[in-house]
């Protein structure tokens, strides 16, 4: 009798045992889908901020948010860009951006049933062509269809995330290792571009059109997310010379307006529908002296838009 009884109480530690450790693999399972499910939206997230920088534009070519006390997490944005046309012989338009994008989401309270709070900080890297051509209307105004392809690769903090996670919660992410997320992008635009220069003055204006389809590759099940660019901007600059030498050439003074207005997903991603820019600087030409740098502007921009509000200086060159 005292063989059974010491049977009995070795067969109820060991349903006990299994149990607890079904009761664990349980919780670590909710705990590695509540992850997997945030961390996927913060990929698309990251994924919708990148279509902020894909091409030429002054509104978001340097753009910093700070919001601690909403979802929003500390975002900086800083881009290169431009383009033209070969010659006016040659109608051939070319144009290239590489952006820059650190983005700060952090792992908080309500992922599954712990309360680890974990920042996990992603570095972006974009580079995006376009390629387009330049079709008359009048002496002044064109038509410019442009076909656009993007890459980007992002890096993440996630390896030093999941050794946190781990040590305060014994689950095993192990899609956390690496954090890694390659991204690319096709799509095009459509602009009218409108150009009267005169001796005593230089006018410019852009309207475009763009929409990119952003997409992951080569990523990991867990990082893997999309986004849909689409944004609509006015772009306009007047140039005036001055009575001062620079170089041997009238020193120019720069006026210049922007307004862009995002579509489809981009809208209200970040709390605004749209970014507004208004700037003035000034352009040394450089032709007497310099001809691959024909000239060098500097222009002093604020930039304001829904809860927005900022200033920047940007420096930009002529070929």
């Amino acid at each position: 009798m005292r063989s059974i009884a010491i049977f009995l109480k070795f067969l109820i530690a060991i349903s006990i045992a299994v149990q607890v450790h079904c009761a664990q693999a349980q919780a670590g399972g909710q705990f590695t889908a509540g992850v997997n499910n945030y961390l996927k939206k913060r990929t698309d997230a990251f994924m919708t901020i990148t279509g902020y920088s894909l091409t030429p534009d002054v509104t978001t070519g340097s753009l910093s948010i700070t919001d601690k006390g909403g979802e929003n997490q500390n975002l900086q944005m800083i881009s290169l860009g431009g383009g033209d046309r070969i010659s006016a012989n040659f109608p051939l338009y070319l144009e290239g951006t590489i952006a820059f994008n650190r983005y700060d989401p952090t792992f908080t309270d309500g992922i599954g049933n712990s309360s680890v709070t974990v920042p996990v900080k992603w570095t972006g890297i974009t580079g995006t062509g376009g390629i387009g051509w330049d079709f008359p209307l009048t002496d002044n105004l064109r038509i410019r269809p442009i076909a656009n392809i993007m890459l980007g690769h992002v890096e993440s903090d996630l390896s030093v995330a999941g050794r946190i996670i781990e040590n305060k919660t014994g689950v095993d992410l192990q899609f956390l290792n690496g954090g890694r997320m390659n991204a690319y992008g096709t799509g095009g635009s459509l602009m009218l571009d409108y150009e009267d220069y005169k001796p005593d003055r230089e006018y410019d204006a852009e309207l475009r059109y763009t929409n990119i389809a952003i997409n992951t590759f080569d990523s990991s099940t867990a990082v893997q997310g999309s986004a849909d660019s689409q944004s609509l901007g006015l772009w306009a600059r007047a140039r005036y010379p001055t009575r001062l030498t620079v170089l041997d050439r009238p020193l120019r003074t720069v006026f210049e307006l922007a307004h862009t207005e995002f579509l489809g997903q981009l809208r209200g991603a970040l709390g605004f529908d749209s970014l507004s820019s208004v700037g003035t600087g000034f352009e040394i030409d450089r032709s007497a002296s310099d001809p691959i740098f024909s000239r060098v502007r500097v222009v002093f921009r604020y930039q304001f838009g829904q809860n927005v509000r900022g200033t920047s200086i940007g420096l930009a060159a002529s070929f």
